[in-house]
């Protein structure tokens, strides 16, 4: 179609609006537990060369998943729940820090299954386990408690970034429906019977490295 201006006779070209399709992307498959031990292992003995990573615990927070890696070898691999307020090191903030950890300490070894501890004592009560998507009517803490200490000053150690401080365990939890999405308070929850098997497999003193990734 042509136009003509009322003063002139030059030829004006409507102009033809193109719409450009929306291009929504694929979500990224996780990868191989394989892939996941050789390039984390490498990165933290460069990283951390006066560290020892034969045996380390690795937390993704995209994919929402739990490695115990030995030997350069993904030896068990778990569903978990990180913050629903995502990532982060201040207290307060209920997000879960990131960075390289370590287990400071193991609480709970003779804690029945589901049963509950606050302020990381055994009550006497055992937790109603939610396998669907319900709430439970508490944060509660359950079965066995990884307590987390910072190793990265600035990142999660020291001042108000301290994740020791801030009280942040690998724990089970009552919510077990909720596990493979963001649902903690800044803890990592874990299945109850995956708890107490992970407990079983690790010392005090192993690393643990939170990426977002």
């Amino acid at each position: 179609m042509w136009l003509y201006s009322c003063t002139s006779t030059k030829v004006i070209e409507q102009a033809t609006v193109t719409k450009t399709p929306k291009v929504i992307e694929a979500p990224q498959p996780e990868p191989s537990p394989e892939t996941i031990a050789n390039f984390l292992s490498e990165y933290l003995n460069l990283k951390y060369k006066n560290r020892s990573f034969k045996t380390y615990l690795y937390v993704s927070i995209k994919h929402q998943r739990l490695y115990l890696i030995k030997n350069d070898s993904t030896i068990r691999k778990y569903t978990i729940s990180t913050a629903l307020k995502g990532v982060g090191s201040k207290a307060n903030s209920y997000k879960t820090p990131p960075g390289l950890h370590t287990i400071k300490r193991k609480i709970g070894a003779t804690v029945p299954l589901g049963g509950i501890l606050t302020s990381r004592v055994y009550t006497g009560n055992v937790a109603n386990i939610l396998t669907d998507k319900t709430k439970a009517n508490a944060d509660y803490v359950t079965s066995r408690i990884l307590w987390l200490q910072g190793e990265e000053p600035g990142i999660n150690k020291g001042r108000n970034m301290d994740s020791y401080k801030r009280y942040i365990y690998i724990h089970g939890t009552a919510e077990e429906g909720l596990l493979g999405q963001p649902a903690s308070h800044g803890c990592i929850r874990m299945k109850n019977t995956e708890v107490i098997e992970l407990f079983d497999l690790v010392e005090e003193g192993t690393p643990i490295l939170v990426l977002k990734y």
